[in-house]
């Protein structure tokens, strides 16, 4: 019986129920096995009074330190957080708020070992948090947390050192841990362990069908993700200009949301780009399912789940060359890689529109990634690195 403490600040509860669904499903994925008993300290970083008191903030105060959550148990210790500034600050002040949950836990549920599910703040409080217990721990590298934290001074020290110090390393993608071999970390210590996908989720569907019950008529393109510049949504709507009657959907929400609906309505497009927040995974499948194309050149990524998720959909992708975009444009069917540029996005959304794949070939590239291949995986390195 392996017996796993996973750590993930990146994980959903009452007052955020989307928020890093894809470290739940992996989390819940692996407690469902019969041969791993596990529980998840999830952490909330909330700012010292008045900051509390903002609305961003407040909605924390409704959710319970300890709770079953999907049948699996959750703690939820705070920790002081202040934003914009105390990023340095924030593993110290998570691995203080969450030591004496942990040594409570320990006595109770004697786990093996510590897998943080981010590299920062999770992995440096991990590193903590296993010396103190006496376990091994592991940490997972996603994208954002190698390539922004990874660099930012205060930071990038405190994530290199967790890297060192952990028995063992995952990467979303081969490009990624390229990322993290280069910021000092050991490669025969990364293995790439890919995201699963929900195939019974995200399928394909009749378009045409699906675009009428949405009252479109043209191309549908939309793009998934937070609404930051690093994403890329204003590149697209630059590009959108120039593909004749389509509409564009950015699902997602984020700071940017008010100037990019200022871009739109300047450019004229504002009746062909609609921005309907964050959706839950059902909405989200279903407007990927009906999509012609889906289009994120983001500055950085891992393996996005979007690009993922939409192909499992049967829709092709036009992305930049972030991360591990090479391994999975391996064909014609599943897309593109075009420049961070509006009339590129244009020319290959243009051309994809043009001649349209045939939706099961385009879920066909897709075909190595499952959560049932995730867990197997996951289950493996913890493992091995128990019986070191």
């Amino acid at each position: 019986m392996l017996r796993v403490l996973t750590l993930a600040t990146l994980f959903p509860d009452a007052s955020r129920p989307t928020f890093g669904g894809f470290v739940e499903r992996q989390t819940l994925t692996l407690a469902a096995r019969d041969d791993v008993q596990l529980e998840v300290v999830a952490p909330i970083g909330v700012p010292p009074w008045p900051l509390n008191h903002h609305a961003q903030y407040r909605q924390f105060a409704a959710v319970p330190e300890r709770e079953m959550w999907k049948g699996v148990t959750v703690h939820r210790p705070r920790f002081r957080s202040i934003p914009k500034i105390g990023g340095s600050r924030a593993p110290a002040a998570m691995a203080r708020a969450v030591m004496p949950v942990l040594r409570d836990i320990h006595e109770r549920f004697p786990f093996d070992i510590i897998d943080a599910e981010f590299f920062y703040p999770d992995g440096p409080a991990a590193m903590r948090l296993a010396a103190d217990i006496g376990v091994p721990f592991s940490v997972k590298a996603r994208g954002a947390d190698i390539h922004y934290w990874g660099k930012k001074p205060g930071c990038a020290e405190q994530v290199r050192e967790a890297g060192l110090q952990a028995s063992g390393l995952l990467a979303v993608s081969e490009a990624l841990k390229v990322d993290m071999v280069a910021l000092g970390m050991a490669a025969d210590k990364i293995t790439v362990h890919y995201t699963g996908i929900d195939k019974e989720l995200f399928r394909p569907v009749d378009r045409a069908e699906a675009k009428q019950s949405l009252g479109i008529t043209g191309p549908l393109i939309v793009t998934v993700g937070a609404l930051i510049p690093r994403k890329g949504q204003a590149i697209v709507i630059d590009a959108l200009r120039d593909v004749p009657d389509a509409t564009l959907w950015c699902i997602g929400e984020g700071p940017d949301r008010p100037a990019l609906e200022k871009q739109a309505r300047a450019l004229g497009l504002g009746e062909r780009v609609r921005f309907p927040g964050n959706l839950p995974h059902t909405e989200v499948a279903s407007l990927l399912a009906t999509a012609d194309v889906m289009a994120l050149p983001s500055v950085s990524e891992g393996l996005a789940n979007a690009w993922t998720e939409s192909l499992a959909c049967g829709t092709p992708i036009v992305i930049s060359s972030a991360g591990g975009a090479a391994e999975l444009i391996d064909r014609p069917e599943a897309g593109a890689i075009t420049a961070r540029e509006p009339a590129a996005i244009a020319t290959e959304t243009r051309r994809i529109l043009a001649d349209p794949p045939d939706q099961d070939a385009v879920r066909a590239t897709v075909d190595r990634f499952s959560w049932e291949r995730n867990s197997d995986a996951l289950f493996t390195h913890l493992s091995r690195l128990v019986e070191r």
